[in-house]
């Protein structure tokens, strides 16, 4: 399992490695090369991926632009950085620490031209994608009956993340080329935008990375060491990025070249199929890439015996697993108690009558859980504790950058960026009202359509007093664009809560004393996140990427070899160029999950799917 002798004699050196049992330990550890380690749920795998990679930098096996690590989730990275920060004197924005799609939306702003897309690309969110698409169907007047814009969104994704594009799609039914036909339209339509959704995202920077060799042999040497978290929710395009970045295909076989691979999951906690996930991509890890070290983190610090024991027992009918057994030294804790009912209302009261006696038995209501398997069940669960006055809270409800008004707000401010999004220009050409109708909404798509320009581009072919409300909207639109010229982010945000109407449409509507406030919010937020990533709060630049920065300064021992090497320029990136605040902040707000409903500390019982469940405990 651990084998290295030199890396095994550093180990008992190193206070990093301190406080781990004897499984932690021997991962960190590990010598170079390829290796899965399987992590029971509430084994200690964060610590012990962000452990792993200060000891390849505190051992000066690796230089901080070397490094290549991939979370499931936005929190998980920013959870990752801020240990490694606390660990080591280390400038963690030299490593490439972030989700796919961050890691995917950072590669694709440094290579922008070759990838063929406008500097100030924006990203779509689910909600603009759909948008989209349902634009796309009425202009084409396709039956929605027959073709849910829903599901086209969902085809559009399947297909992406399994890296076909519409001329790869196997068409067997007249239903299938129809689907085909509008992910074709829908790409155009895209391209022409200057957005991409997330699906667009990840295989644009496999093909990117696929058809130019240069660009590919750059990243493979420069990431020396990879790193994935949850590699059991890997999709099957996901895992041909990694095979990407770290290795060639020879003769239709993948052979892996120099840099090592670490992938984390547990097989056992793999529930995200419906989203394309394949847990088969840890045995084929395994085969393609000579795994030679396998390690099990069995030792769950998170739950009690019985818990574990009911887990074990239940898991074990997986006949395809890998196999490992949780075990922990919390003792038994609380019997696992199984509760079945006659109805869904039944079980509701029966839950709120659980929750009253541990209220008397002086429990707060704020550790009380419920998870259920969709959402639609919480409605059950919901009236049953509205009916009996328990405060709870929907976790995974509206998140912060999905309400109504800071998208109407994020829109104003794409558009400053990308006067081509026509997605944005419809949610607010007329909010606040301004008297352009759906009349003239069609006119304005008609006349863009037939010239194959952009709703903003195609305003002056309208005519009259409809055609003056759209050219008055554009030109509202530039003038601010040349008015937020080289000010703060914060101050962008106000010129455009401002100048845009929103916050006094606010103030006469009877309830808009909560969205004033969200709007207000997203000015914080602006400013956090500014902040967070390391610049000044009046800054008006961001670099693209760290590729000048000298590995030296980075807080290490400059006297370590591979530390005193420079990152060589990758080729044909626009590493020189810088991204505004705001063009950063927008891709922020589209790839951030965003804060979620209800008030943080409140007493109240918790309630969420399983799948919204993952990560929390």
């Amino acid at each position: 399992m651990f084998t290295d002798p030199a890396a095994a004699a550093h180990s008992h050196e190193s206070p990093l490695l301190q406080n781990l049992n004897p499984e932690q330990r021997a991962a960190v550890a590990l010598p170079t090369g390829n290796a899965l380690i399987l992590a029971g749920a509430g084994s200690g795998k964060t610590r012990v991926l962000t452990t792993r990679i200060a000891w390849l930098l505190q051992t000066g096996q690796v230089s901080p632009g070397g490094i290549l690590a991939v979370t499931f989730t936005n929190k998980a990275a920013k959870e990752m950085m801020t240990r490694l920060t606390a660990m080591l004197p280390v400038n963690v924005r030299g490593m490439w620490i972030g989700t796919f799609h961050g890691l995917c939306n950072r590669f694709l702003r440094a290579h922008w031209k070759l990838a063929a897309l406008p500097s100030t690309f924006q990203i779509l969110d689910t909600q603009d994608q759909l948008s989209a698409i349902k634009r796309l169907m009425k202009q084409y007047n396709v039956d929605d009956e027959r073709f849910p814009a829903k599901q086209t969104q969902w085809f559009i994704a399947g297909a992406k993340e399994d890296g076909l594009r519409p001329k790869d799609v196997e068409i067997r039914s007249d239903d299938d080329r129809k689907k085909v036909e509008l992910y074709q339209l829908y790409e155009e339509q895209c391209q022409r935008e200057g957005v991409v959704d997330f699906g667009e995202l990840m295989l644009r920077s496999y093909e990117l990375l696929r058809d130019n060799a240069p660009v590919r042999e750059h990243y493979q040497r420069r990431f020396r060491h990879i790193l994935i978290d949850e590699f059991q929710d890997t999709n099957r395009l996901q895992y041909a990025w990694i095979k990407m970045l770290s290795g060639n295909t020879v003769d239709d076989r993948f052979v892996p070249g120099d840099t090592s691979v670490i992938a984390v999951g547990d097989d056992d906690q793999s529930i995200y199929a419906f989203r394309g996930a394949r847990v088969g991509n840890m045995a084929d890890f395994v085969r393609e890439f000579d795994v030679s070290h396998q390690i099990k983190l069995e030792q769950n610090y998170r739950s009690f015996s019985n818990i574990l024991d009911s887990a074990n027992e239940l898991i074990s009918h997986n006949k395809k697993r890998l196999g490992k057994n949780l075990r922990t030294d919390q003792g038994p804790g609380e019997p696992v108690r199984v509760y079945e009912s006659t109805s869904d209302f039944a079980e509701a009261q029966w839950m709120v009558e659980e929750m009253r006696q541990l209220v008397r038995d002086g429990f707060d209501r704020k550790e009380m859980a419920v998870l259920y398997r969709s959402n639609a069940q919480s409605r059950v669960i919901e009236t049953a504790l509205f009916n009996a006055a328990v405060p709870y809270r929907v976790y995974g409800g509206l998140r912060f950058f999905e309400r109504a008004e800071i998208k109407h707000a994020l829109a104003y401010l794409r558009l400053l960026e990308n006067k081509d999004d026509d997605t944005s220009f419809l949610r607010v050409v007329n909010f606040p009202p301004r008297g352009i109708g759906a009349r003239t909404i069609e006119q304005l798509q008609d006349a863009a359509r037939s010239a194959g320009r952009s709703l903003h581009d195609a305003v002056h072919a309208v005519p009259g007093k409809a055609g003056a409300n759209l050219t008055a909207f554009v030109a509202k639109i530039d003038v601010l664009r040349e008015q937020t010229q080289n000010i703060s982010l914060r101050e962008i945000i106000e010129l455009i809560l401002d100048h845009s109407g929103l916050i006094e449409h606010y103030k006469a509507d009877r309830e808009g004393a909560d969205r004033i406030e969200n709007l207000e919010e997203l000015v914080n937020a602006a400013e956090s996140f500014v902040t967070q990533e390391g610049f000044g709060r009046d800054a008006v630049a961001l670099p693209v990427d760290e590729l000048r920065q000298s590995p030296a300064s980075q807080g290490l021992n400059p006297n370590l070899p591979v530390l005193d090497e420079a990152i060589e320029l990758a080729p044909d990136a626009e590493t020189g160029e810088t991204l505004s605040p705001l063009a950063a902040f927008l891709t922020h707000a589209a790839l951030e999950s965003g804060d979620n409903q209800a008030q943080a500390g409140q007493d109240a019982v918790q309630l969420m799917t399983v799948h919204a469940a993952k990560g929390l405990e």
